[in-house]
């Protein structure tokens, strides 16, 4: 119809706006695919659709302007159809900036605003997820391929790791379930709270830049977070940003995104890789509870060498008690021998000297007898000295006999059975009399007596039930 108007015609603005629209439905009448990536898109309360179709540049920097632009407006009544194509497809994709997209649309002229548009009627969501696989897969492989991909994985996890920063929207659901799980632990967990956004153009970045704050506030791991979505609300944790900042990460991440069959870049990526945030979250309290399993699991086997070391001491002590008991009595019985001997050797040198001293006076008295007065007094100056000499040699004896009774009095309470009684030992006898040296010496039903520093005690063995739980060997 353009071609009826001669060159010389002239035509008023809405004349030719309307030849334009008459333009482009002959030449574009059953639509036209178009591949692009969404931006700028808004929601009209009217229940219309607005965005921008751009086409940018390969490897463009973050900010760069589009290499081309096309308007489009999916209006209400089309927006239904739209919606039950992507329903179709399990709600995979979500229209958000940054979404590679094929939409099939009708090429209109907007009049009054002076501007070409396209009216958007159908979408194709398989070359949304094929695009968002690609990358994927992409990213993975160079990851990979630079050994990068599981770095996180061999970061060490502190044993007990009660400092956990949370990086995920705040005040979403899965930041609340979080929550609720580590303080319904009962642990004591210091949570580091950052925000970032979670989805659209931005997310990326912030993302990186919130598990680099955790990192700065000293958290002994890091729990990545978002709830459920559609495959393109989860896009950004595809992103090389996000995964490269969880790569090098020099804390361990643990992420949590999404339901339990998303699986994301940064899930391949991160240290442990969990279901969903509530799941991320059991792992960490998981961390604590199996070290205080291990401690306990310790703490029973100490227990139990502890209950085997008490029983070879006692034993020991045992034998040991039984040999000092033999040794006291073979030293007191070597103490009466001594004793004996010597009580007799001081009866003999008492009667020696007796003898002696008898004999000698014999001898003076016959002698001063003979030679008279003078001869008496030098008999009885010398008796007086023999006395005395006799009397300094007596108590020199009984000193030195007394000193060895002493001696040997002193062994014989240091030996002395119930010395030792006195000190917390005990001696067990059957009944027969016998010394009971081990728990072979007994059986159930036999009397035993007990000696002990104040008394007996008269027992009665019996057979010992042991509890269920008891781990003594």
């Amino acid at each position: 119809m353009s071609s009826l108007i001669s060159a010389d015609q002239t035509l008023t603005v809405g004349e030719l706006a309307q030849v334009l629209r008459w333009t482009l439905d002959e030449a574009f009448g059953s639509g036209v695919w178009v591949a692009g990536e969404i931006d700028s898109i808004t929601r009209a309360r009217s229940g219309h659709v607005y965005f921008e179709l751009v086409e940018r540049a390969e490897r463009a920097a973050p900010g760069a302007p589009p290499v081309a632009s096309l308007n489009v407006v999916l209006f209400r009544d089309d927006k239904e159809r739209v919606n039950a194509t992507i329903k179709r497809h399990g709600n995979a994709i979500r229209m958000e900036d940054g979404v590679s997209v094929r939409i099939q649309g009708m090429l209109d002229f907007y009049p009054q605003r002076g501007q070409l548009q396209l009216r958007m009627i159908a979408i194709d969501p398989a070359h949304t997820l094929g695009a968002l696989a690609a990358d994927r897969d992409a990213l993975l492989r160079a990851l990979a391929a630079e050994g990068t991909l599981r770095r996180n994985a061999d970061v060490a996890l502190e044993p007990v790791p009660l400092r956990v920063g949370i990086v995920t929207s705040l005040d979403s659901a899965a930041h609340a379930d979080m929550l609720r799980v580590l303080a319904g632990s009962g642990f004591a967990f210091q949570v580091v709270e950052i925000h970032t956004p979670v989805q659209g153009v931005d997310a990326p970045a912030a993302i990186a830049a919130a598990v680099r704050a955790a990192v700065d506030a000293a958290s002994d791991v890091v729990v990545l977070a978002r709830g459920g979505g559609s495959r393109t609300d989860l896009v950004a944790f595809d992103h090389e940003l996000v995964a490269r900042a969880i790569a090098m990460c020099e804390r361990p991440v643990f992420t949590g995104i999404g339901h339990e069959t998303d699986r994301s870049v940064a899930d391949e990526t991160a240290h442990t890789a969990c279901s969903t945030p509530t799941a991320a979250a059991r792992a960490v309290v998981q961390r604590v509870e199996g070290w205080l399993e291990q401690l306990d699991t310790t703490g029973r086997r100490i227990e139990v060498c502890g209950r085997r070391a008490l029983a070879a001491a006692e034993s020991r002590t045992g034998s040991t008690a039984d040999d000092v008991a033999q040794q006291a009595r073979a030293a007191s019985r070597r103490a009466d021998r001594s004793l004996d001997a010597a009580a007799r050797r001081l009866a003999r040198t008492g009667r020696a000297a007796t003898a002696l001293a008898g004999r000698r006076v014999a001898a003076v008295t016959h002698r001063l007898s003979v030679a008279g007065p003078a001869a008496e007094r030098r008999a009885s100056s010398r008796l007086d000295r023999a006395s005395a000499r006799l009397s300094v040699s007596g108590r020199h004896e009984i000193r030195h006999a007394q000193r060895q009774l002493d001696a040997i009095a002193t062994r014989v309470r240091a030996l002395d059975p119930a010395l030792i009684l006195r000190r917390g030992w005990s001696m067990t006898r059957r009944d027969d009399g016998a010394l009971v040296r081990s728990v072979r010496d007994v059986s159930p039903g036999d009397g035993i007596v007990t000696h002990l520093s104040d008394g007996t005690l008269d027992s009665t063995i019996r057979v010992r039930q042991r509890p269920s739980d008891d781990l003594s060997p």
